[in-house]
């Protein structure tokens, strides 16, 4: 049986010191060699727990040695087991006092909790405040002779790591140990299998070892699986956390539950330990927590080879990207960023916008955040408020009562996407508004709460939109909780040849081909193209010129297809597509100069706080300079508004006739 965690369970609870002028009469009776019963006469009380007692004495005892412990305190007397779990001495002189722990058995919980309540009340005002100051201002140990005793401590579990880790018990004898020190009923210890992403149970104390298994982000141990966050909490606080499903699996009700994650020496979540149902208490405490610290470390340094990888799995650290459903392709920066954003907002309730051009791969993402989190076994809905009209876009938000309800009713636990949201109207903008600072389903007649990851999309910038008066600010604060940004293919053009082998891979599978390639003059079209539909725009490529070149393996001309690969028509339209008039080649090149010339003066202007002579100066022109560019530049916007609009009135003119 290992003793560590008793020792380290002995240690972390909190001590009350005991002074001699309180007049506690304490007295420990052990059996002696010949199996009689006697006193230890200079046996003297330190401190007192719920836990336990420490005590000095000359006389030598070991560890493991049974005590009978009697403390007399005013109307108080108790008699109680105990055996001793810590014994320490700071000097060197073998003549000194040792400070032995002895830690009491369970039946005796109840009884040192009513001594200690009464033997804390007797405490002066002065004597209970310089107490709690004490244990409020000590985070380190006071003393070299508590951090000896701690290091000892440390050095005794890495003895057992060392003595007992690769004998086949080492697990379940620290559950064994664990369980009774934290005094719970049972525990158990999941690790991941990636070839059929569940958890599987590998070791187990209080209750019958059987198979069992469940997907990693079912229950509370799928929750601290995926987000590698600890959990403590019990039926009362929390009971729509507790799983009826796994409880049945287990064969056990769950009223409180502990539980941390285990990792490997790469630093990734394989698995879970749990204590479950804390015995004659609601809730395991924070000494507890302190505990399972140390059993997590326990078993991440037990497994730390632990690392399987599988072409069947989902779980994005155990599979390489082409085995997943759902991936981001690429090994640019852009595409580092984006996977770090994914593992830091995956398992996050709060709503996430995505901005980017079409094609970049906003609605991927979003599916790749539900998926992989926390909510990946509930439903998941898009909304595309683009190319459909209003009719449409009311039934999916808001549904139709007493008739079909909305995808926000339909997603409860799960998550929505909204894409392309800028398309709102403002009537809609409120409305969603006003459903989200109620929190209430559509649909709920008992006021049923709104629990749904919303995940929000859009090829325009909101916040300009905000701030043009185009879309509502109050939706947008709430819809903005976090942002990620998806910067198109042509800026991350190290991405182009790993998304062309992998789409090309897909398309050969697809249609049952061996795998093809790209000639080397092929593939320097696709690295010098500009991609103005991004990602999606390359995949159509991939896809026609498979189709178009069935015997080829491999792929030498692209240019004999009868739809053109490459779209040039959008090259070089986006250097200005902020730029009013600029990427309209009906307008003569003077003009739409001049308008190119006023974007670069007005950034100037706003980079320099709004000091026209300031950014005048940098640019190297005087300020009239400066101010006649400006008045010649808004005189020709003016004509060209002018302009646009009567062109669209005889346009709406001659279709009227």
């Amino acid at each position: 049986m290992l003793r560590s965690f008793s020792e380290f369970k002995f240690y972390q609870s909190f001590r009350v010191p005991v002074e001699e002028a309180d007049e506690i009469r304490f007295l420990v009776e052990i059996t002696n060699e010949n199996g009689d019963s006697e006193y230890i006469e200079d046996a003297k009380l330190v401190d007192v727990s719920v836990n336990g007692v420490g005590f000095t004495t000359k006389r030598r005892l070991a560890v493991d040695d049974d005590l009978r412990i009697s403390i007399h305190f005013k109307r108080v007397h108790l008699d109680l087991d105990s055996r001793i779990v810590r014994a320490f001495s700071s000097g060197v002189n073998e003549d000194m006092a040792l400070l032995y722990g002895a830690e009491f058995e369970e039946e005796g919980n109840e009884e040192i909790r009513k001594f200690l309540e009464l033997y804390i009340h007797s405490f002066s005002p002065d004597r209970l405040k310089d107490s709690m100051v004490e244990m409020a201002l000590t985070n380190r140990y006071s003393s070299a002779a508590e951090g000896l005793e701690m290091f000892s401590l440390l050095i005794s579990l890495f003895k057992d790591m060392t003595d007992f880790a690769e004998k086949s018990d080492f697990v379940e004898n620290v559950l064994e140990e664990v369980t009774r020190a934290m005094n719970a009923q049972r525990s158990l210890v999941f690790l991941v299998n990636p070839e059929t992403n569940e958890l599987e149970l590998y070791a187990a104390y209080g209750m019958e070892k059987k198979l069992l298994k469940f997907d990693y982000r079912k229950g509370i141990a799928g929750s601290v699986f995926t987000t590698g966050v600890a959990i403590n909490l019990d039926a009362l606080s929390d009971s729509s956390r507790m799983s009826p499903e796994l409880d049945a699996l287990i064969g056990h009700k769950t009223k409180s539950i502990i539980c941390n994650p285990i990792t490997n020496r790469e630093d990734k979540v394989i698995g879970v330990v749990e204590v479950i149902n804390k015995r004659n208490d609601e809730r395991f405490n924070t000494e507890d927590e302190k505990t399972m610290k140390v059993v997590s470390l326990v078993f991440s340094s037990v497994f730390h080879n632990y690392n399987p990888i599988s072409n069947e799995s989902t779980i994005r650290k155990f599979s390489g990207p082409s085995d997943r459903q759902h991936v981001m392709i690429g090994k640019s920066k852009a595409i580092v960023n984006l996977r770090n954003s994914i593992v830091r907002l995956k398992d996050l309730d709060s709503p996430v916008y995505i901005n980017g051009e079409t094609g970049v791969g906003k609605t991927l993402l979003s599916r790749i955040i539900h998926y992989e989190g926390k909510r990946g076994l509930n439903p998941y809905f898009e909304i595309n408020c683009g190319g459909h009209d209003e009719s449409y876009i009311e039934k999916m938000l808001f549904g139709i009562p007493g008739v079909e309800p909305s995808k926000i009713d339909v997603c409860q636990n799960g998550s929505l996407l909204i894409h392309e949201i800028h398309n709102l109207s403002f009537n809609f903008q409120q409305r969603l508004l006003e459903i989200f600072e109620k929190g209430v389903l559509p649909s709920s007649t008992k006021n049923e709460l709104i629990d749904i990851r919303i995940i929000v999309s859009s090829t325009k910038n909101l916040e300009k939109l905000v701030a043009e008066g185009r879309f509502n600010r109050a939706l947008y604060e709430i819809l903005t909780k976090s942002f990620i940004y998806i910067p198109p293919l042509r800026k991350r053009d190290d991405d182009i040849k790993d998304l062309i082998n992998y789409f090309l891979k897909i398309e050969c599978k697809a249609h049952g081909l061996l795998l093809k390639s790209f000639a080397p003059s092929v593939m320097k079209l696709f690295l010098e193209y500009e991609w103005p539909g991004n990602v999606k725009e390359l995949r159509s490529c991939i896809e026609r010129s498979v189709v178009y070149n069935p015997k080829s393996h491999v792929i030498s001309n692209v240019n004999n297809m009868s739809t053109p690969l490459f779209d040039n028509s959008k090259v070089g339209q986006r250097m200005f597509e902020d730029i009013p008039f600029a990427s309209d080649s009906s307008i003569v090149l003077k003009d739409r100069l001049s308008v190119i010339e006023r974007q670069i003066i007005m950034t100037e202007i706003k980079r320099n706080n709004g000091n026209k002579s300031k950014a005048a100066r940098e640019m190297g022109i005087s300020r009239e300079a400066l101010r006649k560019k400006l008045m010649l530049s808004q005189e020709i916007l003016d004509a060209l508004d002018g302009y646009k609009s009567q062109k669209e009135q005889a346009d709406k003119e001659k279709e009227a006739a």
